[in-house]
């Protein structure tokens, strides 16, 4: 997004701030900066967040293999593969539209006795469509943009309090 950062926390966040104080913001914005610039920065802030979430399973030694997405943001190829940019991870888009909800019904049939353990049911039942996988010269750029963006919250934390 040329230089431009967004925070996302339009209604505070819970992961891994849990600041209900927090706010969205922009930095970073010029005159040369558009519309395009602006929905950018709005994605590559999500996704940040998102990865701000992924840096805790990783900080406690829980392997990621891959991240599985789904939903209506999973459809869009632009986004996934920023996603697996800003990742650095092999991002699989679901068949299934409504991941929660589809988790929700093997575990049901996992505690019915339709299978023994959640492996044997997703082995049956889950399947993927498309994924994208990291570049890693885009990576390394996201990478320093993700310390920014980290650094960007720390830089606003107390000011969101006021």
């Amino acid at each position: 997004a040329d230089g431009l950062l967004f925070l996302p926390y339009l209604a505070g966040e819970r992961t891994p701030h849990l600041d209900p104080h927090a706010r969205g913001a922009f930095s970073g914005l010029t005159l040369a900066h558009g519309r395009g610039h602006l929905v950018r920065a709005v994605l590559e802030g999500v996704t940040f967040s998102l990865r701000d979430s992924l840096e805790i399973m990783r900080s406690l030694g829980i392997p990621v293999n891959q991240i599985r997405a789904s939903g209506g943001g999973s459809k869009n190829p632009f986004w996934r593969q920023m996603q697996a940019d800003v990742f650095g991870q092999k991002v699989v888009c679901m068949a299934a539209e409504e991941g929660p909800a589809y988790g929700v019904a093997l575990l049901a049939a996992v505690g019915a006795g339709h299978y023994r353990d959640i492996a044997e049911a997703c082995r049956a039942t889950v399947k993927t469509t498309d994924e994208a996988r990291p570049h890693a010269k885009t990576c390394k750029v996201y990478n320093e943009r993700f310390l920014r963006y980290q650094e960007l919250y720390l830089a606003l934390r107390d000011e969101f309090r006021k």
